[in-house]
Formats: C-alpha cells, structure tokens, sequence
C-alpha cells in the first residue's frame, strides 16, 4: 500500500461522498445551510480522517483517526 487512495474504504467512502452531493442537491434550497451541510460534511469528514490519520508516524495514531467518532 503505497498511499490512503490504496485503501478500499477510502476508495467507498469517496464514492459515498459523491452519491450524497449528488442526492443533496435535490433537496429544498432551504435547507441549503441545514440538513445539506451537515450531510455534506459529515460525509466528506470519513475520507479526510482516513487520509488525515494516514500521515501520521505510528499505527497507534492512525488507529485512532480511523476510530474518531463525532458526537
């Protein structure tokens, strides 16, 4: 594994990203700054703590990258 783009959940969660813009646009323009931010975001933080955690010098700190969990 040369890079985080290796891995295949990285690889999923890039694609999940993509479906849930593509979902999200169709929602009311309302919720623009609500329930589509927030999807938005919640989606796109997945790959980035993959990526984020595997930058980092040992596999303890990039386990718990991959374990974060937002509350």
């Amino acid at each position: 594994m040369k890079t985080f783009r290796d891995l295949l959940v990285w690889q999923k969660s890039m694609n999940f990203v993509a479906k849930i813009y593509k979902v999200s646009k169709l929602f009311p323009k309302e919720e623009t700054f609500g329930l589509t931010s927030q999807l938005r975001r919640s989606a796109v933080s997945i790959p980035s703590n993959i990526s984020e955690g595997y930058g980092r010098e040992g596999m303890k700190d990039y386990l718990r990258f991959l374990n974060y969990k937002h509350n």
